[in-house]
């Protein structure tokens, strides 16, 4: 594996992210200098992926309390609380954000608890920051090593959407890790990747990434799976997720859902590969998870040309929810959880 990428980064200037709009064409790194910018550069996708949001939402937390100017920890608290507020109106459905800003309140609870003044609560709130970023690459290559297991050796795998080293804290990935997991364990696998428009993660990441670790990727239009699959040449299907509910429903990136009753049909196992922290124990089913609508110029426009008709009605939906009875496997951390998903994702956590 020689792509070793990490989207988010720490600084001394402020958070570091790569604007991932610009790919595959430019590689331009962005300084975020405020919590404010950091969440636009979420809302507005310079970087994306749950995981990802995550640590971006952890180093906005950081960032904000560093940026606080008073000496009172109560006044840091009121601050804190904005902070985690802005951040969390940016998108709605990776439940990674949300959990990454509670962590970062409990973080400054326990300090606050143990009396310690503002300065030494902002260290430790990078430090957590950093914490989290470092346990989001570990929990990666877990589940590299896991879900390699499930590949066999000249496998064809279809992918949707990106869940690669861009969409995480970096280096592996989830469902990318799976696939670098399984080329790591010395199989050889190549890749289908779809377009997954209207926002082209397949065409512009997930190609970009696999050519650049010269694992063998096909890039198709989102309406060839279906025929790909009837084919014979898939022989397996690996997502990732931006919240899994605690029966094992499963919401992820627009057109999973359509990819999933494919893969049902022509009997090919339908993976999901995602940390703990985007398993949402509280949220009972996929009807529950909330479902991020976009903007339409996503869908009337491509690089800034217009496509559409000038004032046509748009619904630019940003995730769907596969239900558990089609995923086979649900791949973290802790290893691989099957069904009933209620039971065994509950017993990861409990390990």
């Amino acid at each position: 594996m020689k792509l070793d990428i990490i989207p988010v980064k720490w600084s001394d200037e402020g958070v570091l992210m790569l604007d991932q709009r610009l790919l595959p064409t430019e590689e331009k790194w962005l300084t975020l200098r405020t919590y404010e910018d950091v969440a636009a550069g979420i809302r507005d996708m310079v970087v994306r992926g749950a995981p990802a949001i995550g640590v971006s939402a952890a180093y906005g937390m950081a960032l904000g309390a560093k940026n606080f100017v008073g000496t009172a920890v109560a006044d840091l608290e009121d601050e804190l609380d904005f902070v985690g507020e802005t951040l969390a109106k940016t998108r709605p459905t990776a439940v990674n954000l949300f959990w990454a800003i509670d962590r970062m309140k409990a973080t400054f609870q326990k300090a606050k608890a143990e009396g310690k003044s503002v300065s030494d609560i902002k260290k430790e709130l990078l430090e957590d920051a950093k914490a989290i970023h470092d346990e989001d690459i570990e929990a990666q290559r877990l589940i590299a090593h896991f879900g390699g297991q499930l590949l066999n050796d000249n496998d064809t795998v279809l992918t949707h959407c990106n869940a690669g080293a861009l969409a995480t804290g970096g280096v592996w990935g989830t469902a990318l890790g799976v696939i670098r997991g399984a080329v790591d364990q010395g199989k050889t696998i190549a890749v289908v990747a779809d377009e997954t428009r209207p926002y082209l993660q397949g065409a512009r990441l997930t190609a970009w990434e696999l050519m650049e670790d010269d694992i063998p990727v096909t890039l198709i239009t989102d309406n060839m799976s279906g025929h790909v699959m009837k084919s014979g040449k898939i022989k397996a299907v690996v997502v990732g997720s931006d919240r899994i509910a605690a029966n094992g429903d499963v919401a992820n990136k627009i057109g999973t859902y359509m990819v999933a009753v494919l893969a049902h049909r022509h009997n090919i196992p339908f993976y999901v590969a995602a940390p703990l922290s985007t398993v949402d124990l509280n949220c009972p089913t996929g009807d529950d998870i909330p479902i991020e609508e976009r903007g339409r110029e996503e869908v009337t426009h491509v690089k800034g040309q217009q496509l559409a008709p000038e004032g046509v009605g748009i619904t630019n939906y940003g995730f769907d929810v596969t239900p558990n009875e089609l995923v086979t496997a649900i791949i973290t951390e802790k290893g691989v959880a099957r069904a009933p998903y209620v039971y065994s994702l509950k017993a990861q956590f409990d390990q």
